[in-house]
Parts: structure tokens; C-alpha cells; sequence
């Protein structure tokens, strides 16, 4: 059963708060999931998902089984605007699977939002988060209609909100499960089905009893494994571990099936392990309190900073960040290059969470909604500036001239990642690959267009070594364009490959909550975009 809140047809779409917002690489999703009987789940998985409220802040949803159905609740809007005390004690049962989302294939209606729902031909309920993206999407659309998967959305409350077919990859793998699972169980469907998807996958999924969770093969997006003193956790990264007082057991392995009930833990393996985890989530994605194959985010961004510091030193008189994306490299240059660490701006936290539409007079003020100079500690120094990528150009340029405007006598901006040249498959919703800065131009032409004293990108070698990971075992597909799982052409079209793109586009804010602007951890929140 799908509770849809309001009516998704009745909300104006809200246009971007400023020009610079379609200027940052998003987020993609959190997935979290607990199996827990006589705990409060829906609780555990609020705040689990208000943990993971930086990797997507269009749609929130909680699935709770309570051993004869599944109740699924979500909507449009934050985490705390999603749920309330009355809403989560209305969730009974022993098991939830949660979900943030950014859109990376369908739009950001109410439709799109997740966990997606089916029921099997038994009456049996299947309710299904995913944080990645599938490369295979058309192959598994052509598939479900073969098989006469259920494909009329039972996401939606009334056939008036309805679509004709599924729009989302993660709708499409819930539907041939479900149709699946009706002769052999969903467990056993889960391991023939997992090995036909290509691309990135972290799933968590639930029946009535039974939490399951799944990593694609090369474990693109991160996946772990908590133990709660009465139950089981997983979640997409071990900060939301912490926040609901599990203890963090193991990651999920690439290739690897878990499947929790009353029985115990049982894992299976769908899948040959071949790592290729991405090395954005250590740049950007996740929580800097988070920790990724034993590295923490937080020391590898330090690090990163020093070995930035080494690669492009500057003269210069003060060290500030973008916040907050760019504070813990900032902090690494700081103290590499002796140069004195300030905060030189200060960032709106509540930017994005306003109900309230801009008049088109704020919103050309761009940047400012989001940062503001502190013109005394600016005024008269030569700045280093640190962000974690550029991506179109737009808000480096906007906060060049900001400083400037500030006082600032120069600008040396530093990058802690290299050049964003190629678009990425697997789950983050980058530009396309001609509005991306530097796949035209290169480090002088990109440092003249934002109007930077200087420009320096660590390089692709030391951002690696910052991770400590093996160059052999992550995805660093964007900067470098080698992909290791190959894109189908037809699925190089973007979130909209199961829609039509104008009406995606033009519906993506459309819903029963307010759109929100991108906030939370994370380079888009910090504005210091390109």
C-alpha cells in the first residue's frame, strides 16, 4: 500500500532559486534499511535518512512491513518535511526500508519518488530503495513489457496520477521482481534477476518480514552493514550507522546478496567482485564523518588539500574555503603551505529550505543567496580559495568577482579534484559533456573565464593516493572518461531515457511538496560551483 500525501497535480513548478544552481554536479541517493522487531523502525529510519538528507533532497519515502503488509509513505520535500511524529507512529511493523532521493533516471515527481512499490500476483508487498544508475534501462523497459511485468505504476494512488509505464530504472527492477518472486520467492528472484543489471546498484529492498539488501558487482556506490542491539542496519554510509547507535559490522560486497529475518543473516554472492568504487564520494558525495573502504572522508579531503598545496602552492596571505565542501581540503593546503587558514565566507544553512518562491530580483543576485563575503577579512589580502571541483564555471566566476568586490587584492583558486571533463552513468547527475568547462578549454582558458589570479586541479594520481584505495579498484570515470561498465547509447540519454525529457523537465518540480533547493553536505551546497 502507497500513501501519496496531497494531490501531486496541484503544485506550481518552482524555478531554480538562482542561475548558479544548475551549475553543480547533484547528489544521487541514500538508501537505508533496518530490520528491528519491537523497535520503533520508522523512527530509526527518519533519523537514518535525515543522516543521509546530503545525497538527495528532492523526495523522501519510508516502506515499513509489518509482517501481513507493507505500508509505503513518501512525497516530495526533506526528510522533516516529509514525515512528522504523527505520520512516523502511524508506520507499525519490524522492518523499513528508507530513501532520499536526487533524480538520475525519471524526473522528480511524486511518481519517481521511492521507495517504489509492487504486489506480487500473490497479494504479497515488495518495497525498493536504489542509490545508483542502471546503463541497461532500455534493455530492462523491452524486458518488463516481454514479460508482462506489472508496469502501471502501483506508486501512485489513483489512476489519474498514473503512467503509462515505469519511469524510473528502479521502478522497472522492482516490477520484474515482483513478477519474479511469485513462483520462486523474492530471495531467489533477487539472485537471478541481479546479475542482468548493469551498472551502478545499491539496493535495499522488503517484504512484510524480510530485509534484503544488494551491491552491483563493481560496488560503485557504497553500501554498509550495522548491528543494532535487537536487529540489523544497512545504510549508504556508516554516518547514518552512527546517528541511530549501530555498531558498523562490514561493508556489503560488491556482488553480494544479504537477506535478514527471524532466521538470522544469510549472504549469497550474484556476482564475481570487481571494485571500482567511485572516487567522487571521497571529492564530494559523502559526509565527511563517513568511512569509505577503512578511509575516513574527512582525513582523505585533508589530505588532499596538502597534496594540492604541493602540486600548486601560491603566494599568497590567507587560505579560506567554499563551505562546506571545501573546508577539510582548505584545512590540508593550510597547513602544507603555512599559509594562515580564515573563513573568509559565510554560508546560509537554511538557503535551500524555504517554502517561500524568489522574486526574479533575488534570484539574479545568484550567489549571494547562498554566500556572503566578510569583507574585513578579506579586504587587502591575496586569497587562496578551495573548493572540491568546477564543473559549468558559473559560480567560480560569480564568487571570483564577489571577493573581488570584497577587497580581495587576488583570487588563486584551487581545486580538490581534477577536471570534470565526462558525464557519469553510474548515479551523479553531472552536466552534459559539452557545458562542462573543461572539456573546452584548458587550465589557463578555464582560469580566464572565472577570472582567477591563478587555477591549479590536483591531479588524478594524487587525489587516488589520498584515498589510499588501488588505482585498479575505483571509477574515476569522470575525470579520466574510462568507464568500466559500458553505456549503451541509448541509455547515454539521461535521467529522461524512460520519459519524455520535456515533460520530465518541466514536471521535475512539480509535486505535493514544494521543491527544495540542494543543501546539506556536499560541493552544491557549498556553492562554490563552477
Amino acid at each position: 500500500m502507497v500513501t501519496d500525501p496531497s494531490d501531486p497535480g496541484n503544485t506550481d513548478a518552482a524555478a531554480p532559486a538562482d542561475p548558479t544552481e544548475q551549475d553543480t554536479p547533484r547528489e544521487e541517493c541514500g538508501v537505508f534499511g533496518v530490520w528491528a522487531p519491537g523497535e520503533e523502525v520508522a523512527k530509526l529510519t527518519f533519523y537514518g535518512l535525515f543522516a543521509l538528507q546530503h545525497r538527495g533532497q528532492e523526495a523522501a519515502g519510508i516502506s515499513v512491513g509489518d509482517g501481513s503488509q507493507v505500508l509505503v509513505y513518501k512525497d516530495l520535500g526533506l526528510v522533516s518535511q516529509v514525515f512528522d511524529e504523527q505520520v512516523l507512529a502511524s508506520l507499525r511493523g519490524g522492518v523499513a526500508v528508507g530513501h532520499t532521493r536526487y533524480s538520475t533516471t525519471g524526473g522528480g515527481t511524486w511518481e519517481n519518488a521511492q521507495p517504489t512499490f509492487r504486489t506480487t500476483a500473490q497479494g504479497s508487498g515488495l518495497a525498493l530503495g536504489h542509490n545508483g544508475n542502471l546503463v541497461n534501462t532500455a534493455e530492462l523497459r523491452d524486458r518488463v513489457v516481454a514479460e508482462g511485468a506489472d508496469v502501471v505504476s502501483t506508486n501512485t494512488s489513483s489512476p489519474a496520477n498514473g503512467c503509462d509505464s515505469a519511469t524510473t530504472d528502479s521502478d522497472l527492477v522492482c516490477a520484474l521482481l515482483a513478477t519474479h518472486a511469485v513462483d520462486k520467492g523474492i530471495e531467489q528472484a533477487a539472485l537471478e534477476l541481479l546479475p542482468t543489471l548493469r551498472g551502478a546498484y545499491s539496493m535495499v529492498f522488503s517484504d512484510e518480514s524480510t530485509l534484503y539488501a544488494a551491491r552491483d558487482p563493481y560496488g560503485v556506490r557504497p553500501l554498509v552493514l550495522g548491528r543494532l542491539e535487537r536487529g540489523w542496519v544497512v545504510a549508504s554510509e556508516t554516518a547514518a550507522l552512527d546517528i541511530v547507535g549501530a555498531s558498523f559490522v562490514r561493508e556489503i560486497e560488491p556482488g553480494e546478496l544479504l537477506a535478514i529475518d527471524s532466521a538470522g543473516l544469510r549472504s549469497a554472492r550474484f556476482a564475481n567482485p570487481t571494485p571500482k568504487g567511485c572516487i567522487f564520494e571521497y571529492v564530494y558525495l559523502a559526509r565527511p564523518d563517513t568511512t569509505i573502504a577503512g578511509r575516513s572522508v574527512h582525513s582523505t579531503r585533508v589530505d588532499i588539500g596538502r597534496r594540492l598545496a604541493a602540486e600548486y602552492p601560491a603566494e599568497a596571505d590567507l587560505v579560506i574555503p567554499v563551505p562546506e565542501s571545501g573546508t577539510p581540503a582548505a584545512i590540508g593546503y593550510a597547513q602544507e603551505s603555512g599559509i594562515s587558514y580564515g573563513n573568509g565566507l559565510v554560508k546560509n544553512a537554511y538557503v535551500g529550505r524555504t517554502f517561500i518562491e524568489p522574486s526574479q530580483t533575488i534570484r539574479q543576485l545568484g550567489i549571494r543567496l547562498k554566500l556572503n563575503p566578510l569583507r574585513e577579512v578579506i579586504r587587502g589580502k591575496r586569497l587562496v580559495v578551495v573548493d572540491d571541483s568546477i564543473v559549468r564555471g558559473n559560480t567560480q566566476r560569480a564568487l571570483v568577482r564577489m571577493l573581488r568586490e570584497a577587497g580581495a587584492l587576488e583570487v588563486h583558486v584551487r581545486i580538490a579534484s581534477p577536471p570534470v571533463r565526462w558525464p557519469c552513468y553510474y548515479g551523479i547527475d553531472f552536466a552534459s559533456r559539452a557545458e562542462l568547462i573543461a572539456n573546452g578549454l584548458d587550465m589557463d582558458g578555464v582560469r580566464r573565464s572565472i577570472g582567477a589570479d591563478s587555477l591549479g586541479y590536483i591531479s588524478l594520481d594524487s587525489l587516488i593516493a589520498a584515498s589510499e584505495q588501488p588505482r585498479n579498484r575505483v571509477c574515476a570515470a569522470c575525470f579520466d572518461g574510462e568507464y568500466p561498465i559500458p553505456v549503451p547509447e541509448e541509455d547515454r540519454l539521461g535521467k529522461y531515457v524512460l520519459e519524455d525529457p520535456g515533460e520530465g523537465a518541466e514536471s521535475a518540480a512539480a509535486g505535493p511538496a514544494e521543491t527544495v533547493l540542494p543543501s546539506g553536505y556536499g560541493a552544491e551546497d557549498a556553492v562554490g560551483r563552477p
